[in-house]
């Protein structure tokens, strides 16, 4: 059972960002700006201190540091917003757990799962709210399907398959191609959006085996760059990565994940789900059963559009404040970081991982 954090629910949270890279600007401090009647954004982090500052500038943000420890030693915040790169995730959240404040961190947890556990285990030992920045768990198809899956209409859900590809996709910016900085690249990058997804749907359960391969066929030479150019003489990531997980309860999950492959769309990111009641694709939500002797396709006349993103920053902020927790869990996030690790080391061995 998941206490409440707090039972606060009129104070306004004082809020600081460490990292004021893309994913700070265009999603987190925009989803904050929301809800100024619950957040003030007070501080941002960054090494790169002109790249704070260009930040604060924008966004009115009155206190700039050039490093989270300096931000958090200053005082004052209620909780953070971890968007650096992947490799500083672990030490920024404890850091800031530690410091008595709540913390968003941008997906993944970290780099391995030792940082995952050490990330969890900070957030129980200073009772703090830890979270990720999984925001496809309120992408509108994941909460309507969530509740079909609640009343049964999929019934024992024994297989999904997750695709994250893109035709030529590889990111031209930030580090998303440095191995030493993310951990790797199509997999730990998209790939886990969809896996955290199917894993929400099927009630994240227990993994047994790991089987995996990871290929670098397209990102090591020059190439048309949907996503704008990169460096391919010093991409050091998987470009693509297929795996196949197996859980204890029976059920088993196909995953294929690509920043560049040949294929037909620019971008596919879907979840499917086969269980003995039904089965389901999510993006778009369509459901596929078999009543009164008749084969059926479900699919919703009208949902209204969300904005996941935002959602999950209000999701976080309600936690903060006393209210619902956010869906996604610390544990969870550790039991992520062990998949994403088992596959890139079933990669490298050539072995099946078990768990």
């Amino acid at each position: 059972m998941r206490a409440p954090i707090s039972s606060d629910m009129t104070k306004r949270m004082k809020v600081g960002i460490i990292g004021a890279g893309g994913i700070a600007r265009g999603a987190h401090i925009p989803g904050y700006l929301k809800l100024t009647e619950q957040v003030e954004l007070v501080a941002v982090a960054d090494v790169v201190r002109s790249q704070a500052e260009a930040c604060g500038r924008q966004f009115g943000i009155p206190h700039i540091y050039d490093s989270y420890e300096a931000m958090l030693a200053a005082g004052g915040l209620d909780a953070v917003s971890i968007c650096t790169p992947n490799k500083f995730h672990a030490a920024a959240a404890i850091a800031a757990l530690e410091a008595g404040c709540h913390v968003l961190c941008e997906k993944p947890p970290g780099i391995t799962p030792a940082e995952a556990e050490a990330m969890a285990a900070a957030a129980r030992r200073h009772n703090r709210l830890l979270t990720y920045g999984f925001h496809y768990r309120y992408a509108t198809e994941v909460e309507t399907l969530r509740r079909f899956i609640r009343a049964g209409e999929l019934g024992d859900i024994y297989m999904a398959r997750v695709t994250a590809t893109r035709r030529r996709g590889i990111p031209g910016w930030g580090v998303f191609t440095n191995k030493e900085l993310q951990g790797g690249g199509a997999l730990i990058d998209i790939g886990v959006h969809m896996l955290d997804a199917a894993l929400y749907l099927m009630g994240y359960p227990e993994p047994e085996q790991v089987l995996a391969r990871t290929y670098n066929k397209l990102g090591t030479r020059p190439g048309v760059g949907l996503g704008g150019s990169w460096d391919w003489a010093n991409f050091s990531v998987e470009d693509t990565a297929v795996g196949m997980i197996t859980f204890r309860n029976g059920a088993s999950l196909m995953l294929e994940t690509a920043f560049a492959a040949n294929v037909e769309q620019d971008k596919q990111m879907q979840v499917s789900l086969l269980g003995d009641q039904g089965g389901a694709d999510v993006f778009p939500l369509k459901i596929y059963q078999e009543k009164h002797e008749t084969l059926v396709d479900v699919t919703p006349v009208y949902q209204q559009a969300g904005k996941p993103r935002e959602a999950e920053i209000a999701a976080f902020v309600r936690g903060c404040l006393g209210g619902e927790l956010p869906a996604s869990t610390p544990q969870e996030g550790v039991l992520l970081q062990r998949l994403v690790d088992a596959l890139y080391r079933s990669a490298e061995t050539g072995e099946a991982i078990r768990l």
